[in-house]
C-alpha cells in the first residue's frame, strides 16, 4: 500500500515499484476509457473515480495484489465464472501482482459498475 497519504492518483501510483505502478496505471487508463466523464480523486487513501455525485470504482495496490472495489452482489453474480479464479472479499476482487492483469475482465467490471449507476 502507499506509504504516505497521496493527494492525487499520480502521487499514489508514484509510491509503488515500477512494475506495480505500471499495473495501477493500466487500471486507471481502462477506467478513463470506459467512464470518460468520471472524476479522479483520492478517497479512503485510494485512487477513486466519482460519477454523478458518488463513487464509481476505486482500486489499491497491496503487498501481493491489486484490489478493485466495489464488487456488488449483482456484479459478482454476472461475472461469477470470470471472477472464480481470483480471491477477494465480499466487495472486492484481488488481482495477484505475480500474474498479468485480466484487462478485459477489468473493463467488464468498470462497464457493469457504470451500468449500475
Amino acid at each position: 500500500m502507499a506509504k504516505s497519504k497521496s493527494q492525487t492518483i499520480d502521487e499514489y501510483i508514484s509510491t509503488f515499484p515500477e512494475e506495480v505502478a505500471e499495473k495501477l496505471e493500466q487500471i486507471r487508463q481502462i477506467i478513463r476509457e470506459v467512464a470518460p466523464d468520471a472524476e479522479e480523486t483520492i478517497s479512503y487513501d485510494m485512487p477513486t473515480f466519482n460519477l454523478n455525485g458518488g463513487y464509481l470504482i476505486y482500486f489499491a495496490g497491496w503487498k501481493k495484489h491489486i484490489a478493485l472495489y466495489p464488487i456488488s452482489v449483482q456484479l459478482a453474480k454476472t461475472l461469477k465464472e470470470e471472477l472464480s479464479g481470483y480471491k477477494g472479499t465480499k466487495g472486492s476482487v484481488h488481482f495477484p501482482l505475480d500474474k498479468p492483469l485480466p484487462l478485459d475482465l477489468i473493463r467488464k467490471i468498470v462497464a457493469l459498475r457504470l451500468a449500475e449507476q
